[in-house]
């Protein structure tokens, strides 16, 4: 969950996120030790009044200066190829869950279990108990089980939309007409906010995502329950 003055990001929930997270800071260490040099060069061009002449012409300084940002191009590329790849992969899911985006609010169908689906919208700021969020809560939240690997079938009714939940490092397009997939396993318990990240028309900004992490045997009694009230 972000909170106001927040400078990085929210905490991992997932692996996946732990990989965006760990790639972020090797990114930002390659960026200030580039910073610190242009840096640094420009202050000693600046001020000093020595002029070297082996700068001016030299072989050698203009083959490291086309090696060196190569070089540190691969070292970015590498790992960030890598992280692509693995959030692509769908390996033998436990749930599947497919999330509709309309104007301006979520369906939830677990397939897996026949003709369990809800409506998910935004609990106006005046119905608020307190503890909940303002924008953020909704009155039926997307359950799902800890530490299992969790498909979720991502579409739209009507315009597009963006089914995203920061903290398990998931963000999907829902487009009209097509079914895009993406996939998180939940490394612990909590409840995991996210909003839509398309502007899909004037309330855009209120039809919240509100994911929970239930341990497997409270995922199993509410999913029977759940079915019982259908």
């Amino acid at each position: 969950m972000a909170h106001p003055t927040q400078l990085g990001f929210q905490d991992a929930a997932s692996p996946i996120m732990e990989e965006l997270l760990h790639f972020h800071d090797h990114a930002l260490m390659i960026v200030f030790m580039i910073s610190t040099l242009v840096l640094y060069i420009i202050v000693a061009m600046v001020t000093t009044k020595i002029t070297n002449k082996h700068i001016l012409d030299s072989q050698e300084i203009e083959i490291v200066w086309t090696v060196l940002p190569a070089v540190i191009l691969v070292l970015i590329a590498l790992p960030s190829l890598r992280i692509l790849y693995l959030m692509d992969e769908v390996n033998n899911p436990h749930l599947t869950v497919k999330a509709i985006g309309h104007q301006w609010y979520w369906t939830y169908e677990y397939t897996d279990y026949g003709e369990l689906s809800f409506d998910s919208y935004m609990i106006p700021t005046q119905d608020l108990t307190p503890g909940q969020f303002r924008l953020l809560e909704v009155d039926h939240r997307m359950i799902v089980p800890t530490e299992a690997p969790v498909r979720v079938l991502v579409s739209a009714e009507d315009v597009l939309h963006s089914w995203a939940v920061p903290a398990l490092g998931v963000k999907m397009d829902a487009v009209p007409g097509r079914l895009n997939q993406t996939a998180f396993i939940a490394s612990r318990p909590g409840v995991f906010y996210g909003q839509c990240s398309e502007i899909c028309g004037a309330n855009h900004s209120f039809m919240p995502i509100v994911v929970e992490a239930v341990p497997l045997a409270h995922f199993e009694d509410w999913s029977t329950k759940a079915l019982q009230d259908v």
